[in-house]
């Protein structure tokens, strides 16, 4: 890795790729693109790479800053294996039991496992008239998950008759209906319903809005487990750097992009906030759609992701993000594990006041991350580190919040709730202290209206009426990313690159066959 101030002069452009962006999505890209034989230059305006699955090291605590579970591995494996690649030896995965514990406000617990008969038993003891409802749940997941992950999920969705094909498994599949309304369909018992249907916020959906076929990460988390890796999200992106640079590509941190260069009617590169000019024969933007369409293309005629359009989508929530490390707590609250989803006394409205009113309520349901007592690496000896996300409107609605009057009072609240439901006592212990609003998302990630996920994925901005992974707009310009097919969440996102794989031709000029790389690759 090196700096963009000694940024050389492009090689010859025939077989030269730019990926705009090192978040995951666009690290991808630059893997595939590289096994295709491509010479690929990854450009990112941040110090470190990873995007949003990056870190920030404080007081001796790393706080991973995006993503902290991953729940399909094969989907990483197949990368690093197209590649040449053993995912395996590059990054050690922990499983983890239970997957999660939620916490609710009546003092009820629902506790995830991927055992059958745990999970079972955790079901009949919250609801037993609900057992049988909840496998047919479990089924009506794994069909979608077929579905719609194994099958649409990794083809490219960027022709209407794509989408049009899959109408009549929509209409059986009953995706007119929410998450939430599939899971109420199911199960009676309200805390069932919120366990099954909450999964949409990690992927920036409103769970009573968004299309039932997302009830797949039910599957997901059931099928593959969740896993954590040592060292953070920011491992698997240091080790997919180190891929790239082994495939003779390179990845320049500090350097950000202002425009995606056009030449007879194609993406020609890109023109640097620097001014220098860059050139490419294929062009991938990893930066969300929103600002590849409304920055980077903003000097080129667009028919579909205008200006007004995207003003007109509907957006992903707005994320506060409170990192802290706390001083000799690491043998304190016992009965605190990796993951702890913390939930207010309101659900339906509270989701409302989020995506619907664009209020920032009072009440607050919180994902709390304790990576501390799984990876110990990332705080000071007997000291935890901790990640606190809480869900609120992103910054495009009319009565938009202010956070520069409210970042210091919500944290204030979000103390309270955590100091009363899951650690006593954490007041006096804060060591280290980051705080990521929305307008941090925005200034940060440059993600329109500081959303968290980038476009919702609602039915109709889903597969082909999402910004397509081959751009509709200019020839030789691809998007990779949360704002594309298929979407965002880690195993969407690393799905983004494997549609666009296969969409770019490989280069005019190649310097070694896909077997000639994975024989030198294998002998190293």
């Amino acid at each position: 890795m090196r700096d963009s101030s000694n940024t050389p002069a492009p090689p010859p452009a025939a077989d030269q790729a730019i990926v705009i962006g090192a978040g995951l999505g666009g690290l991808a890209s630059a893997m595939r693109l590289g096994a295709k034989g491509y010479r690929v230059t990854v450009l990112d305006r941040l110090d470190r790479a990873g995007g949003r699955g990056s870190s920030i090291t404080q007081g001796g605590h790393r706080f991973d800053l995006g993503p902290t579970i991953v729940t399909v591995p094969q989907g990483l494996r197949d990368l690093w294996a197209v590649c040449g690649r053993d995912f395996d030896a590059a990054v050690a995965l922990k499983p983890m039991d239970p997957f999660y514990e939620i916490r609710f406000a009546d003092g009820e617990t629902f506790t995830a496992r991927q055992d059958d008969a745990a999970i079972k038993a955790e079901v009949a003891r919250i609801s037993s008239s609900d057992s049988k409802g909840y496998a047919k749940f479990l089924k009506d997941s794994e069909a979608r998950y077929w579905f719609g992950y194994e099958d649409m999920g990794r083809k490219p969705m960027h022709k209407l008759w794509q989408t049009a094909k899959a109408i009549p498994t929509f209409i059986r599949m009953r995706a007119d209906r929410s998450v939430y309304g599939h899971a109420a369909s199911r199960v009676k018992d309200e805390h069932l319903r919120f366990a099954l249907s909450f999964h949409p916020l990690f992927i920036g959906g409103d769970p009573f809005n968004v299309t039932s076929m997302y009830i797949l990460v039910s599957h997901l988390e059931k099928a593959f487990g969740v896993h954590y890796a040592m060292g953070g999200v920011q491992a698997i992106a240091d080790a997919m750097v180190g891929v790239i640079q082994s495939q003779g590509g390179e990845v320049v941190q500090g350097a950000e992009v202002d425009e995606i260069t056009i030449a007879g009617g194609r993406a020609s590169g890109v023109r640097m906030v620097s001014g220098e000019t860059l050139a490419a024969s294929v062009v991938v933007s990893n930066a969300d759609a929103g600002h590849t369409y409304d920055r980077l293309l903003r000097n080129a005629p667009k028919k579909r992701w205008t200006p007004a359009k995207l003003k007109r989508a509907r957006w992903s929530m707005g994320l506060y993000v409170w990192y802290f490390g706390t001083k000799g707590t690491r043998e304190m609250w016992k009965d605190v594990g990796h993951h702890s989803i913390v939930v207010g006394p309101r659900y339906r409205e509270h989701i409302k006041d989020i995506f619907i009113r664009g209020k920032l309520a009072d009440d607050m349901s919180l994902y709390v991350h304790r990576p501390s007592v799984t990876d110990p690496s990332c705080a000071p000896a007997g000291d935890d580190t901790f990640y606190v996300l809480s869900p609120v409107p992103h910054l495009g609605h009319d009565n938009g919040v202010d956070w520069a009057a409210e970042e210091e009072p919500y944290r204030a609240k979000m103390l309270k709730v955590l100091e009363e439901r899951l650690l006593p006592g954490v007041t006096d212990r804060i060591t280290e202290s980051v705080t990521f609003t929305p307008e941090t998302f925005r200034d940060r990630y440059l993600s329109p209206f500081g959303a968290g996920f980038s476009i919702e994925p609602r039915i109709l901005q889903s597969a082909w009426f999402r910004p397509h992974n081959v751009s509709e707009e200019l020839p030789g310009l691809y998007l990779a990313g949360a704002g594309t097919h298929p979407g965002a969440g880690m195993p969407g996102v690393i799905g983004t690159a494997e549609v666009l794989g296969k969409l770019v031709p490989d280069p005019l000029v190649r310097h070694e066959s896909p077997a000639q790389y994975a024989l030198r690759m294998a002998a190293e």
